[in-house]
């Protein structure tokens, strides 16, 4: 990868092409997690669920994507990042056929499990390559802001595809769209990517040490998943602490092996852990505000969830030109200096949130769609930190850490400030119901936005049109209180941003010593 003169080698055309063809999959997998938003009632009416089985074939997927990331990582490491990734892409496409055709939800529930170990495969391999393809930099930082803008713009796509494919085909049809692509990547695979293996191939892969990280993060991201739908109680404490318990089981284990399945090395680089940090708390806000946006504009505004859906194009369209603007930036400024910038235009659009009341969209929207701006480039620049700053040959195991992050400050965004703004929702409804609501009809309300327009619409006017309006006040005062609070942390973010990547030097530009950042942890 080297010339003679021991100067990194420039990508080519090989290697950008290669690069389209690992954004391909990386896009199909980030749509998996929220394809079935808008498929959800007709699979219902179709494979008739229990409520669990219903939540299970939903949130199952991205459970184990979180749960085999940090081991997938490092097994490719092990055998070789290119093997991994097309074994992951036969199974992906296979799991995909299972789905589309599933008979039962017992059947959906399985294929939607081993979706999500394919996909935990896949995910730290496609941007381990990248790693390895570009060595440049500054090609690289590019390169990874490609990949992360095919995340994101799959995330994004996820339902629109879903709802189209629902206008014409039955509701399997939602999961062959991932068949084509793994099938182009296992053609183009061998042809296109190189193969990467570091010597520890051939070291013992400890199953104890995957098993204990797999059950570590299951039951903490279950445990916040719990908070989010039911509030503080005993059932999320308990999870909780058995992921608290048995991760402390597994860090002390890494701390014996000889050939740890996590290099906990890899935290006491500064560059690597600031952009960890940053990253997590970067999906956290960005989430959470999702979230509680799509419950306004559907809840309070009365947008259907389509409409709701396009009237978040904006900012995805315009994330997506920051995210691809962010390395020419970064090629010249800081990574601290941008980091922070981004952070502090976040924090400007969260503050613009507080503004949005119950007559309409626009300041909500242009909030989130500033925040979007702000906080999505960041996903490429911090992204790119974590894997440029880990030694090449721990590039997979750098990948999957970054990724678990991303995984746990999207459900701690959910969680934590789903949480905030549900409670605040129902102290102000509570507050200002009208007097002549009932205590069942006050209980269904105070559950969810969406049970108070079900009540609301079930009681005789003029009270049900008074309750309406007091649970849309309520709902957008807590959408305030959050955005108030994400406003704030993302200052403090920008802050400590701007302290712990001082280090870092611009993109494509060596650091101190005149050897790469990742050379000199290496």
């Amino acid at each position: 990868m080297t010339t003679g003169d021991s100067a990194p080698r420039r990508a080519g055309r090989r290697e950008w092409v290669g690069l389209a063809v690992l954004a391909l999959p990386t896009l199909v997998l980030a749509m998996d997690m929220t394809v079935l938003h808008l498929a959800a009632p007709t699979i219902s009416a179709e494979l008739s669920p229990t409520g669990g089985q219903l939540l299970w074939i939903l949130d199952i997927y991205g459970f184990l994507v979180a749960g085999f990331l940090i081991s997938m990582g490092t097994l490719g490491d092990r055998v070789g990042r290119r093997r991994l990734l097309l074994v992951g892409a036969a199974a992906f496409a296979v799991a995909s056929v299972l789905a589309a055709f599933a008979r039962s939800a017992e059947t959906l529930i399985a294929a939607r499990a081993l979706l999500g170990v394919a996909g935990a495969t896949l995910m730290p391999s496609t941007l381990a390559l990248i790693s390895t393809m570009f060595v440049v930099p500054a090609q690289r930082t590019f390169a990874v802001a490609v990949w992360m803008t095919a995340f994101i713009s799959g995330e994004a796509i996820g339902p629109l595809v879903g709802g189209a494919l629902l206008e014409f085909f039955w509701w399997g049809s939602v999961f062959l769209i991932a068949v084509p692509v793994m099938l182009l990547l296992l053609v183009a695979g061998p042809r296109l990517l190189p193969e990467r293996r570091t010597g520890r191939a051939a070291g013992r892969f400890d199953i104890l040490s995957a098993a204990l990280s797999t059950v570590a993060v299951l039951a903490l991201v279950y445990a916040v998943k719990q908070l989010s739908g039911a509030g503080p109680g005993a059932v999320p404490l308990g999870w909780a602490l058995v992921g608290l318990a048995v991760g402390g089981g597994f860090l002390r284990r890494q701390r014996k092996l000889d050939e740890p399945l996590l290099d906990l090395g890899l935290f006491r680089l500064p560059a690597f852990s600031a952009a960890l940090g940053t990253q997590t708390l970067a999906v956290c806000g960005l989430a959470g505000t999702q979230l509680l946006l799509m419950q306004y504009l559907q809840s309070v505004v009365g947008l259907s969830p389509l409409a709701a859906g396009l009237w978040t194009l904006p900012a995805v369209v315009a994330g997506i030109g920051g995210t691809l603007l962010a390395p020419r930036v970064v090629a010249r400024v800081r990574p601290a200096v941008v980091v922070a910038g981004c952070l502090l235009v976040a924090a400007g659009g969260a503050a613009l949130v507080t503004a949005a009341d119950e007559d309409g969209p626009a300041w909500a929207v242009t909030g989130f769609t500033v925040l979007y701006v702000g906080l999505t480039p960041i996903l490429a620049l911090t992204t790119d930190l974590v894997v440029g700053s880990a030694p090449p040959e721990r590039a997979g195991a750098a990948s999957a850490i970054s990724e678990s992050g991303a995984e746990l400050g999207l459900a701690l965004g959910m969680a934590l400030l789903g949480s905030l703004g549900l409670a605040v929702y129902r102290q102000q409804l509570s507050a200002h119901a009208p007097d002549a609501v009932g205590d069942a009809a006050l209980h269904d309300a105070r559950e969810t936005i969406g049970g108070a327009v079900s009540t609301a619409e079930a009681l005789p006017e003029p009270l049900g049109g008074a309750l309406l309006d007091a649970a849309r006040a309520a709902f957008t005062t807590g959408l305030h209180a959050t955005a108030l609070l994400t406003t704030v942390a993302l200052l403090g973010a920008a802050a400590l941003a701007a302290v712990t990547l001082r280090g870092s030097p611009p993109g494509g530009r060596e650091a101190p010593g005149g050897e790469p950042e990742r050379a000199r942890a290496a």
